[in-house]
């Protein structure tokens, strides 16, 4: 496992991935383009982004924004490949953490990915969009995908299997599993304006109603897994 995250530090430094910078350090032209490049697309999609804005939001010229970046293509896939590489890690250290017992794994799993939703809450929207809009680029995410879901899946079946077959647990498809938590976590953000349109006061406040669905999302996969008795 420790292998499979530093080669997403390796590979999430090759492709350029930026940090909020500290106090002391000013940004980069590097990371203001990143920056700027993150809020066009989630906002327009890639046929809807400009360079010209996005180097204008950056505080740079155009033709220092081709030079980091070449073309709007290479932009864009650094800003999908940086945040499928962030999920990822975040999704191995909770998951992959074998300190902790397989339901607490599970629970810092729902849980740690809630939050990166909740820290990107256009990306599930934008992702969808892209896809229907080029279905080519499911092969981007699918790349990105692969290469940290196999092992980590792989691993999180033999568990589940282990655990369900000590009788701790219920059976379940690791797959499933990741279908569950995709619905649970992800769905509320694609459908806040309409669901805050519906509930009106309850979805009101915000922070308040996604503290309660965070709580709502763990309960549901949990029940899902831990094992029913008589």
């Amino acid at each position: 496992m420790k292998q499979i995250i530093d080669t997403i530090d390796d590979k999430t430094e090759m492709l350029h991935e930026w940090q909020m910078p500290d106090d002391k350090q000013e940004p980069t032209k590097e990371q203001l383009i990143l920056e700027a490049a993150e809020r066009e697309f989630l906002l327009k999609g890639y046929d809807g982004a400009r360079t010209m804005a996005i180097a204008e939001a950056a505080g740079v010229t155009h033709a220092m924004l081709h030079y980091y970046f070449r073309t709007k293509e290479r932009l864009f896939n650094c800003i999908v490949d940086s945040k499928m590489q962030t999920m990822g890690k975040m999704l191995l250290a909770a998951f992959g953490d074998e300190r902790l017992p397989l339901l607490d794994r599970i629970r810092n799993g729902v849980e740690r990915h809630f939050d990166f939703v909740v820290a990107n809450p256009d990306l599930p929207r934008f992702f969808i969009n892209e896809i229907y809009v080029r279905p080519d680029r499911l092969n981007l995410v699918r790349h990105n995908i692969e290469k940290i879901a196999a092992p980590l899946f792989a691993k999180l079946q033999r568990q589940l299997d282990e655990s369900a077959a000590r009788g701790e647990t219920e059976r379940i498809d690791v797959r499933m599993l990741v279908l569950d938590l995709m619905s649970v976590n992800i769905f509320v953000f694609i459908a806040y304006p309409l669901v805050e349109s519906v509930f009106g006061d309850f979805a009101a406040d915000r922070a308040r109603f996604l503290a309660l669905r965070k709580a709502e999302s763990v309960e549901i996969i949990l029940r899902r897994i831990k094992k029913h008795t008589i």
